[in-house]
């Protein structure tokens, strides 16, 4: 696959960026496009691995290593190469039903696994995926698939993000008739109001659920089920039911001082950037300002990271990311070891803009907030931090002990909670009468059968929160299932 020498000959090339302090000015996606020569060159350095650990697709250490969808990789690469990309889109189409999400905000475990990365930097293999698939879109070669002929079921999904989209477009190239039902009023899930505009710009979206409609897929907006439609409603209307509601309950801070005004969840912050940019371009003030203020977010992981990106653009004063956990090292360590995912130190996008804006990284590591103080009109004033050791135990156990003399006040106005998901909204749940297990849909991974008959559950809901590519899996996968209780 790709030139045999090619690993040998050429060097790992990522797609540039855009200046780090002019994309703070705007909203777009801060990657460049990048040439097709470049893309080949890039394509050309995939090797004939015999066994191409890129697209395994399990987890080691509890880490994603390879594609969950088990993308054709090497294929699509050396086709690339050779410079026959519609041949390329077309087997990237054959496992990814949307390569232009994955392409643009997957963390890439299949870079991890890549056999080149033992001894030298990855293939560039996400960059030269979006590629394709743009390529496809602007080269018109993407058209409707319409089916051509319907089964007469009817199939009802609720959630409209990766795994309810994709479970959608399966079943609906089925030739069953779905509908997709999403309490917001734009489709798209967190692919729509949870990843910022910067990462994945919304046009994007829109035009992938102009096309799964232009299809026949039919997508009920500003619909809750459970308040707007009832459960029982659905399930007499439908052939079947998929809930693909994602885990939106937001880990909380508990901690003394919590109720100070100007604490949020980071979900509600990003939902309403985006929203109100869509919306007016910010004309009507429904999102919340940091302009000129201090603001810490709470939480290392890639949500805290967008929050962080976010607030330099709205022009806040200061922004500080507190994670529990020591910094990463810069390479692997003797118990992280290939094709596990890379436990590295890196750069993201949005820690690139707050030292171009501030001179420093803006991640505080091993850091705890011991209490939150208000003001005497009850808003947010300062937080109090002691940092943190962490340690194993005689067992093997880590755990994290606090270092005396390591207090310290950070003035703030502004707090986002980016502390993970704790699973999925259980009202609705018990709606359906379905059985849940850890605040998780109770559904194998393999039949996704919830115990009610005809409702079935994937992607978050059912798995707890993962990556868009288990989403888009999950959602393959119950579809497969659901079309042999269809036609039964």
């Amino acid at each position: 696959m790709g030139k045999a020498t090619g690993f040998m000959e050429y060097a790992r090339e990522k797609a540039a960026e855009r200046d780090p302090l002019q994309r703070l000015n705007d909203w777009k996606e801060h990657k460049l496009p990048i040439s097709d020569e470049k893309l080949s060159t890039q394509g050309a350095r995939c090797m004939d691995c015999a066994t191409p650990f890129c697209h395994i697709g399990m987890e080691i250490g509890g880490a994603t290593s390879g594609c969950p969808i088990h993308n054709l990789i090497p294929e699509w690469n050396d086709l690339v190469y050779k410079g026959r990309w519609k041949e390329a889109l077309d087997r990237l189409l054959k496992t990814n039903n949307f390569p232009e999400f994955t392409g643009r905000v997957c963390p890439a475990p299949c870079e991890g696994s890549c056999t080149v990365a033992l001894y030298d930097p990855a293939v560039t293999i996400k960059n030269i995926e979006q590629a394709i698939i743009d390529k496809g879109f602007e080269n018109g070669w993407i058209t409707p698939r319409i089916p051509s002929s319907r089964s007469g079921k009817k199939v009802a999904i609720i959630g409209s993000g990766p795994a309810g989209l994709a479970a959608a477009d399966q079943l609906n190239q089925a030739g069953h008739s779905v509908t997709v039902f999403e309490r917001a009023d734009r489709p798209g899930g967190l692919l729509m109001y949870g990843i910022p505009n910067m990462k994945l710009e919304k046009e994007v979206v829109e035009r992938r659920i102009r096309l799964l409609t232009q299809e026949g897929i039919d997508f009920v907006t500003n619909t809750e089920v459970g308040k707007d439609i009832q459960a029982s409603e659905l399930q007499e209307q439908f052939d079947s039911v998929i809930l693909c509601t994602g885990a939106q309950r937001q880990r909380d801070l508990v901690i003394e001082g919590r109720e100070a005004k100007g604490i949020h969840f980071a979900m509600d912050y990003l939902t309403l950037a985006t929203k109100s940019l869509l919306d007016s371009n910010f004309e009507d003030g429904n999102f919340i300002d940091v302009e000129g203020k201090d603001v810490i977010v709470i939480g290392g992981g890639d949500t805290g990271a967008d929050c962080v990106a976010t607030a330099l653009r709205q022009k806040c004063r200061s922004v500080v990311q507190f994670g529990k956990h020591p910094q990463l090292p810069a390479e692997r360590t003797s118990d992280n070891l290939w094709p596990a995912y890379p436990n590295v130190y890196t750069m993201d996008y949005a820690y690139k803009e707050a030292e171009a804006k501030f001179g420093e990284d803006p991640r505080q590591y091993s850091i705890q907030t011991k209490k939150i103080v208000a003001d005497e009109n009850g808003n947010l004033k300062e937080l109090h931090t002691i940092q943190m050791e962490k340690l194993k135990d005689e067992n093997g156990r880590f755990y994290f002990k606090e270092i005396p003399g390591t207090e310290k006040v950070w003035p703030a106005q502004f707090v986002f909670i980016a502390m993970g998901f704790e699973g999925t909204e259980m009202p609705l749940l018990n709606q359906f009468g379905v059985e849940s297990v850890n605040q998780k849909i109770k559904a194998a991974k393999g039949d996704y059968k919830t115990n009610v008959e005809g409702v079935f559950a994937a992607g978050d809901a059912r798995r707890g929160q993962s990556l868009i590519v288990w989403a888009i899996n999950e959602g393959r996968e119950v579809a497969s299932e659901v079309h042999k209780y269809l036609m039964v």
